[in-house]
């Protein structure tokens, strides 16, 4: 009733404006309409997901400390596993490739192409249309009325068992956070392997920036265990949690070399990944000065080896030379002064480390 009422009332008002006015109005908003089909074929406008499920994470570009890092992700893994199975929709579960394929197919979303340097770039003569992905590798298709549709079955859901990330590690002064956020997806095609032990050949498909897909990705729920199938989480939770294991195949330097350019062994390749994991880690380590417990008892054993090495009068020299120094810098002599005088007392206090 309430909105038959509120109809009712906005009809007479309208009807109660002056014929000139009533044109005017009507030719306002045919404009407005016209004016947001065109800026949302475009894709200038925020998409209503986007709206309903605020998600995003920024990244200031001010930041302090930054370090770009590109993983591949084996979706044979435990810890990837999530992004892969059901690997065919089952009623409304679908996976990752499955869903991301759809609104691609429906527009909501817009794919950029993988150059050959594999540097990500979101401009908009890199995108790529729909057509384009299907025919580049072979993914059949039915056209009717302009409108293209892809079955279940012809998805390569299967195929892409892979996927290249983009994450940015950086140091926020502003809140003093140090934070990892993931800047670009790649789906990877894996295709030509036989039953004989011959690799397959991966397909890079096109890149996803992570800030168009996130709002969709937070509808997108993915299981989060083994052990207890109620517990689920969102595909963009998943994300920005850090949930997925990937090992560094590359990271942006000066020379624009993947780590397969100056790595020749897989041993090589091995130590490098292992430096570079480390050294990110460091620098957290160095800006907050934590120390693990591991760490700690580590320390306090080669304490004690060093010492019982040493012997009882390495010991005991440590320990007065330790006690001489510190009340030798804790304090200082004044010279006497008389009861008169008004000069202030000066004393010296040791700096807290």
């Amino acid at each position: 009733m309430f909105l038959v009422l509120a109809m009712a009332g906005f009809a007479t008002c309208l009807l109660a404006q002056p014929a000139k006015r009533r044109t005017i109005n009507s030719n306002v908003v045919a404009q407005q309409g016209t004016a947001a089909k065109a800026t949302k074929a475009s894709g200038d406008t925020p998409d209503r997901a986007a709206l309903m499920f605020p998600v995003k994470q920024s990244m200031p570009e001010d930041v302090a400390w930054r370090r770009d890092v590109y993983r591949t992700l084996d979706l044979t893994k435990d810890a990837n596993a999530p992004l892969y199975y059901p690997v065919e929709p089952m009623g409304r579960q679908v996976n990752l490739f499955t869903y991301v394929f759809r609104l691609m197919l429906s527009g909501r979303i817009d794919a950029y192409k993988y150059n050959l340097d594999g540097v990500e770039s979101f401009d908009k003569k890199d995108r790529m249309e729909v057509r384009e992905v299907l025919d580049r590798y072979s993914i059949y298709y039915e056209e009717k009325d302009g409108k293209i549709n892809v079955e279940n079955n012809d998805v390569p859901s299967a195929e892409v068992t892979r996927y290249y990330i983009k994450e940015s590690v950086y140091l926020d002064q502003r809140t003093g956070t140090f934070s990892t956020k993931v800047v670009a997806i790649c789906p990877i095609l894996m295709r030509g392997g036989d039953d004989f032990g011959g690799d397959a050949t991966p397909y890079p498909l096109f890149w996803l920036k992570y800030d168009e897909i996130a709002p969709w990705l937070n509808r997108l729920p993915v299981m989060a265990s083994n052990v207890n199938n109620v517990t689920s989480m969102t595909a963009d939770d998943y994300f920005t949690m850090n949930r997925y294991d990937g090992k560094i195949y590359k990271t942006n330097n000066m020379q624009g070399k993947a780590l397969a350019n100056y790595c020749k062994t897989d041993s090589a390749m091995t130590k490098e990944q292992k430096r570079i994991e480390k050294e990110i880690y460091d620098f957290e380590e160095s800006v907050w000065g934590h120390m693990t417990k591991e760490d700690s008892i580590k320390a306090a054993r080669e304490d004690s080896i060093r010492l019982a090495k040493e012997g009882p009068k390495a010991k005991k020299k440590s320990t007065s030379s330790r006690r001489s120094s510190s009340s030798s810098s804790s304090s200082v002599k004044a010279p006497k002064q008389s009861s008169s005088s008004s000069t202030p007392r000066v004393s010296v206090r040791r700096q807290r480390r």
